[in-house]
């Protein structure tokens, strides 16, 4: 099999594995390389970004004319769209990555053993980490970054959607690394759109460390299920809010009307509602009008269906990541209820609750099984950046080592050093 890559047809897998070797050994020369260092190659490449925001703009123009060709939703469109306010995002993201104090060499903890040994519990670089998303431009330095930050070399393998702009900050992000004398090869973007590379990076165990997909239902499943090397899962952002007897009218208002129309395309979007059925009963459904009024289609069960408006959902709204205008609304019978459903629609992303009542808030907490649990508060604040770690790298939504914001601490591992004076075992 053959691949168009920038120097020529190339077997997929002779390329790939020069990549792999490549992000191999500067992930050694990295693991090495002082904060200072770090530091400066991530400012530097925020520096040269804004520098450069034209041409990245005039990539970006070739990647939306392509999407727009292709027919994507205006969400989709949205999220691959680029501007000085975006760019101005981004360089702000690198800089406060750039500023977050290095996590490699930091002693996690230190005892004394019996036996006269010195132990530390250290924290150390992962090694190579294979990122694989759709879309957002963004996540090219974001990921890159990260990963540097973090001590790591990073393969990056971006959607065909965003090829052109994710090339360009990519190029930007390679300057950086040399300007301090990193090596090049830190951070690799693969130069090709073919989907057969994704697969053949599932497979490269000699080479990559940790897979991190970020996308959509089909490439994290397809991930999860062909993937050789360990995986921190980003599933759907099947986002729930759900509003309890005792919640606050206005609030509730506010933080609805953000959660799903302040951005539609991000996985921290709210896509279902659980209303309480003694709140409906007594106070209505506001924030249903709230939504209509604001261009929302409202899927609603039987009795919201008596709202003017709202259509009727069927089976199939229930656990669906729209990414768009529209949001599924049900009502239920009170906390339990609502958490029952939430066990079995739920993508343990990010769920809210809305209510004044401390208990059921701390009932909420602890039977919601998610990544990120709120209270009264809009379910967009799920990103890296609002829980003060620069940018994340995705949510992960599984259990092991990483779970919720990926940030820099959570791309890294340990080692043990152990110190004795001349110590035996007896």
């Amino acid at each position: 099999m053959t691949i168009w890559f920038y120097e020529g047809l190339m077997d997929i897998q002779l390329e790939m594995k020069k990549i792999g070797q490549n992000a191999k050994a500067a992930s050694e020369e990295l693991a090495c390389a002082s904060a200072d260092q770090k530091q400066k190659a991530l400012e530097n490449a925020a520096e040269i970004i804004w520098e450069k925001r034209q041409d990245i703009l005039v990539e970006n123009h070739s990647d939306l004319k392509l999407a727009k060709e292709k027919n994507l939703s205006s969400a989709m469109i949205d999220r691959l769209l680029l501007d000085e306010i975006r760019i101005k995002s981004i360089v702000d993201g690198l800089r406060s990555i750039a500023a977050q104090n290095d996590p490699i060499g930091a002693v996690l903890a230190e005892w004394e053993q019996p036996s006269g040994l010195n132990i530390q519990r250290v924290r150390t670089p992962l090694g190579v980490i294979g990122v694989i998303y759709e879309s957002r431009p963004n996540v090219t330095a974001d990921a890159g970054a990260l990963c540097l930050k973090a001590g790591n070399s990073v393969i990056l393998r971006c959607g065909s959607e965003s090829f052109h702009s994710s090339g360009a900050i990519h190029k930007c992000l390679v300057d950086g690394l040399v300007s301090v004398g990193l090596p090049a090869t830190a951070i690799q973007l693969v130069p090709s759109r073919d989907r057969a590379i994704v697969g053949e990076m599932l497979t490269m165990t000699d080479f990559i460390d940790v897979i991190v997909p970020r996308g959509g239902k089909s490439l994290v499943g397809r991930v999860q299920s062909e993937a050789r090397v360990p995986v921190f899962a980003h599933l759907e952002g099947i986002c729930h809010i759900y509003i309890d007897k005792d919640a606050d009218i206005e609030k509730t208002r506010s933080v609805i009307m953000n959660a799903k129309t302040r951005r539609t395309g991000i996985c921290g979007a709210v896509e279902c509602l659980l209303i309480d059925d003694e709140f409906f009963r007594k106070n209505g459904a506001i924030f249903i009008d709230d939504l209509i009024s604001a261009g929302v289609e409202v899927r609603g069960d039987e009795t919201l269906q008596s709202i003017n408006g709202v259509i009727a959902a069927n089976d199939q709204d229930w656990g669906k990541e729209y990414l768009d205008m529209i949001i599924s609304a049900k009502i239920v019978n009170g906390i339990g209820d609502a958490i029952n459903h939430l066990r079995v629609f739920s993508s343990n992303h990010t769920d809210c609750i809305m209510t004044e009542n401390e208990a059921a808030a701390s009932e909420f907490f602890k039977k919601v099984d998610s990544a990120i649990v709120m209270l009264n508060a809009s379910t967009q604040f799920a990103d890296g950046g609002e829980f003060g770690m620069g940018a994340e790298i995705g949510i992960a939504t599984g259990k092991m080592h990483a779970r919720g914001p990926v940030g820099v601490e959570q791309l890294t591992s340990f080692k043990y050093l152990v110190t004795g004076e001349g110590s035996i075992r007896k």
